[in-house]
């Protein structure tokens, strides 16, 4: 099988010969460095895309680099008739990554600002990335459309503070309420688009991790967008399952995942970092396809200490046919060459599913 193949076949449960081992496009190390050390059918790709873009023709963004004596920093501004909002940005280098230090909305009345941002975009199908994606990967691996955060996540992740969010949520919530209805209008034109898309690997990029949400919120603002786009790719003549991009603490919101639409979970973060168990989930969730990231701390100890890891792992989740390992957060940078051999080594020792 080719490395796209084990791929979908974990996602439509089908035959495998082995389980993946898979990395978002050049996360961990270059592509075709890790090709060229360990073997091209070693390791897949996952490379996140886009079969939409948004257009807002009377709103803008832009950028500048404001002078640091560290870090890289970015100062972007969004323009609107309702006047401009500013984010910045602190560059990491090693990682090539970008942390928010000041969102975009500051205090209440910059949610007016967003607003109008907001009521001004629509949403345009767009295949070029997909149709690019899918021919430069070949059968190396497959492209990971992605359809946006859904509002609570985004609000928080990309727009304002998740300490203000809290506290807007109580002191404005009305205004809130603008914000979350308008994302949620361009969400469902999103999924639209994604579901009438030849997209395989359907992704809700949300990030989810339950210290940052809770039980009610997630239950009240996420799980309806998952069942949502659920049954509009139930609908196809090809159904897919959604998957989520879930990469923090799951415990508290189990039973609400175990009731929503979710047939995957993406970047799945296992012990020792997280408090989640590939066994566990399979125990409550028999249904559910899990992309299980290698826990990024692991990747620092000895070679027989990651071997033992990837191992657990793979006994967790039997010989399901429902497991990948990836590597889709982080990684200490350069220990690739010792971390990636004795993932694969447990992979082929572990041997084929059933099925």
């Amino acid at each position: 099988m080719t490395n796209r193949e084990r791929i979908l076949a974990v996602i439509l449960g089908r035959k495998l010969d082995r389980v993946p081992f898979v990395q978002y496009n050049n996360l961990g190390a270059p592509n075709e460095e890790v090709w060229s050390e360990l073997g091209r059918d070693s390791t897949g790709v996952l490379r996140w895309t886009s079969v939409h873009r948004f257009v807002a023709p009377n709103c803008g963004f832009s950028s500048e680099d404001v002078p640091s004596d560290g870090p890289r920093i970015t100062r972007r501004t969004l323009h609107t008739p309702a006047g401009d909002l500013t984010e910045m940005r602190r560059h990491e280098p090693v990682y090539g990554t970008a942390n928010i230090y000041q969102h975009f909305v500051k205090e209440p009345d910059d949610l007016h600002v967003l607003i109008s941002y907001l009521r001004d975009v629509t949403v345009v199908e767009d295949l070029t990335q997909y149709e690019t994606n899918r021919r430069e990967l070949g059968e190396d691996g497959l492209s990971l459309v992605n359809t946006g955060r859904t509002p609570y996540q985004q609000l928080w992740v990309q727009w304002i503070s998740l300490t203000d969010l809290v506290f807007y949520l109580v002191d404005y919530p009305e205004l809130v309420g603008d914000c979350i209805s308008e994302m949620e209008r361009i969400q469902s034109q999103v999924f639209e688009i994604v579901a009438r898309s030849p997209a395989q690997l359907v992704d809700i990029g949300d990030n989810i991790t339950a210290p940052a949400i809770g039980v009610k919120y997630f239950e009240q603002y996420c799980v309806p967008a998952y069942d949502e786009l659920a049954a509009l790719l139930n609908e196809r003549k090809q159904p897919a399952p959604v998957f989520v991009h879930m990469d923090g603490d799951l415990g508290p919101l189990h039973n609400s995942i175990g009731r929503s639409g979710v047939g995957g979970i993406d970047s799945f973060a296992p012990q020792p970092d997280n408090d989640n168990s590939p066994a566990e989930a399979l125990r409550r969730w028999p249904h559910m396809r899990l992309l299980v990231n290698f826990p990024s701390s692991v990747h620092l100890q000895p070679p027989q200490t990651i071997y033992e890891t990837a191992m657990r792992i793979l006994e967790e989740a039997g010989h399901s046919g429902q497991l990948q390992i990836q590597i889709s957060e982080n990684v200490p940078p350069g220990v690739w060459r010792t971390s990636y051999p004795e993932i694969i080594r447990a992979i082929q020792d572990f041997g084929r599913p059933r099925g």
